[in-house]
């Protein structure tokens, strides 16, 4: 479809539930509608800014999570240029429709780009499965080379809330590591910092939960290893609330 935005749709009507994604943006899923409520936070304007880091819906992080030093991956073979979160949100995907019908597939592999970052030959392909009030995605990374290779991966879904200043979040580790100076800290000093912007990353024990007080909506997110590890994130004023599933620190 091209309205609002050239992108792919698919739905669900057991479910009352549909997808949009736009695969030549990182196989970008833009929107997902649950029950008649748009889930996910996204900045139609951003997005249709070539020259801005998309702001919303569910980026997906590969092959690290966050940055390196300088912006460079130092390995046996040589140092190479990466930027923050890696390069998989920045090609286009593959996409198709699973055998079953529902839900799609999507995939991405090495190609000449990739290889001046990430001198290693893989596949991805990430399986997004509309169930009853829920979404399901499962991730295989494939090495396709000889030998080992090092990555994280991690995904950036961001909700949308009514009011970062009354909001729950629920099933994180008590202490944490804020990103602003790298130090650990509680996470409750963290949480009660949502409306002024945070930035941090704990453990969870596999559920983690986000309630919209002012609804009284809330949000599951089930985490398996290993992508175990969480990110809250929070970028005042815009009305969201990063939880960010990674298999590994930044």
């Amino acid at each position: 479809k091209t309205s609002p935005y050239p992108h792919w749709e698919y739905s669900n009507n057991k479910f009352d539930s549909l997808i949009r994604i736009v695969p030549e943006r990182g196989g970008l899923i833009t929107e997902w509608r649950c029950n008649d409520k748009e889930i996910l936070y996204f900045d139609l304007e951003r997005f249709e800014s070539s020259e801005k880091s998309i702001r919303g819906g569910i980026p997906i992080l590969f092959p690290i999570c966050g940055e390196l030093p300088g912006n460079c991956l130092s390995l046996p073979k040589g140092n190479f240029p990466i930027n923050q979160h890696g390069f998989a949100r920045d090609f286009p995907w593959q996409i198709k429709p699973l055998p079953n019908q529902n839900g799609v597939s999507l995939n991405l592999q090495a190609n000449s780009k990739s290889l001046l970052a990430f001198p290693f030959l893989f596949s991805i392909k990430m399986e997004v499965i509309l169930e009853n009030n829920s979404l399901f995605i499962k991730i295989l990374v494939s090495n396709l080379g000889r030998e080992k290779m090092p990555f994280s991966i991690g995904l950036h879904p961001y909700f949308r809330v009514t009011n970062l200043d009354n909001i729950l979040i629920r099933g994180l580790a008590k202490e944490c590591i804020n990103h602003s100076d790298m130090s650990n800290v509680s996470t409750q000093s963290q949480l009660a910092k949502l409306s002024k912007g945070v930035d941090f990353l704990t453990s969870s024990d596999g559920i983690i939960s986000l309630v919209d007080l002012a609804t009284n909506a809330s949000i599951e997110m089930h985490n398996q290893h290993p992508m175990n590890l969480s990110v809250i994130w929070t970028d005042p004023p815009r009305s969201m609330v990063c939880m960010e599933p990674w298999t590994s620190p930044r």
